[in-house]
């Protein structure tokens, strides 16, 4: 396992990051702990949480896990997602990140989070009071350095923007989903990234399962997220999702490597990627992601794979510049 720096931050993380969305749910605590000492053997200080994962189970199971070396490791948890009935239980607005905070730290039983993501873009907050909120974790010692999930290039710019005319702290990383048939992220906000410094952990490296190779055009088994998780289904809804998957799981046949292994390891090969994250619901499928750090990804062979699926249109719609 190799250690690279996060962003500008100086932190150094694993090259793999260990999301925990199956603690408390697909995974019991007994499997959460032995996925968490398979990353550990492997080498993996980081750690991806949220506090709606499974109700905020996953963080506690996370801070159970975490409890004999948490200064060995790098944490994230999320704000946004609604954790409550009342009106306020939810969003980015001051009253509910202060106590969404709170909750997280006393689930993971830590003194802070060494990276704290907005999940998504909140409508209804301006962009300037997120900022505000997140600088004033930072100062107290809560959180140590901000990121976004799921925002887009214009949202992180303009909130870097306003974070330095403020003298605020600014964002430190993001997590996109980037894999080989979504690649949205390719076009400005992995850019955005190399420019402004920032650390990049994609999620879905594996298209929730679709570049695992059990999904074809032709080929749809009757279990899995993209068949029992309506968010996912629609996100992969489409012929050409498994027609790229169907490519790709040729190719890494004929290069005689797991699919989940080369999935992981083309995301990671982007220049702009920290870390992916990767996920899994027991040890013997987490073995395939881990695997991901033996496959010597080149660029010759990275740019051969991206070819096996469409590329996302420029910024500018001026297909004709594509470099």
């Amino acid at each position: 396992m190799e250690y690279n720096v996060l962003g500008r931050t100086g932190m150094k993380v694993s090259e793999l990051c260990f999301g925990t969305l199956s603690f408390g749910g697909d995974a019991d605590e007994a499997t959460s702990a032995a996925m968490f000492k398979q990353c550990r053997d492997a080498g993996i200080n980081f750690f991806d949480c949220a506090n709606v994962y499974t109700n905020g189970r996953a963080e506690e199971i996370l801070g159970k896990l975490i409890a004999d070396c948490r200064d060995e490791l790098v944490i994230t948890s999320k704000v946004f997602g609604r954790t409550g009935e009342h009106a306020n239980a939810g969003g980015l607005s001051r009253r509910h990140v202060v106590q969404a905070v709170e909750d997280s730290l006393r689930r993971l039983n830590t003194d802070r989070l060494d990276i704290y993501f907005v999940h998504q873009y909140d409508v209804h907050t301006p962009i300037e009071e997120v900022v505000d909120v997140v600088d004033e974790l930072v100062r107290q010692g809560k959180i140590l350095y901000p990121a976004v999930s799921n925002w887009s290039a214009w949202q992180t710019a303009k909130a870097i923007g306003v974070a330095e005319r403020k003298d605020k702290v600014r964002f430190a990383c993001l997590q996109p989903m980037y894999n080989l048939t979504k690649r949205q992220a390719e076009v400005e906000l992995l850019p955005l990234a190399d420019s402004e410094g920032l650390g990049v952990i994609p999620y879905n490296p594996v298209g929730g399962g679709l570049l695992a190779g059990k999904y074809s055009k032709g080929a749809k088994p009757k279990s899995g997220r993209l068949v029992e998780n309506s968010m996912y289904a629609t996100r992969y809804h489409g012929d050409v999702f498994f027609e790229v998957a169907e490519r790709f799981v040729a190719h890494a046949k004929e290069r005689d490597v797991h699919p989940v292994s080369l999935a992981v390891a083309w995301v990671g090969a982007h220049p702009a990627v920290t870390a992916p994250i990767i996920g899994a619901r027991n040890p013997e499928q987490l073995q395939a992601s881990l695997a991901a750090v033996d496959v010597n990804m080149t660029a010759e062979w990275r740019a051969e794979i991206s070819d096996l699926s469409p590329p996302p249109a420029v910024a500018t719609d001026r297909s004709e510049e594509r470099p």
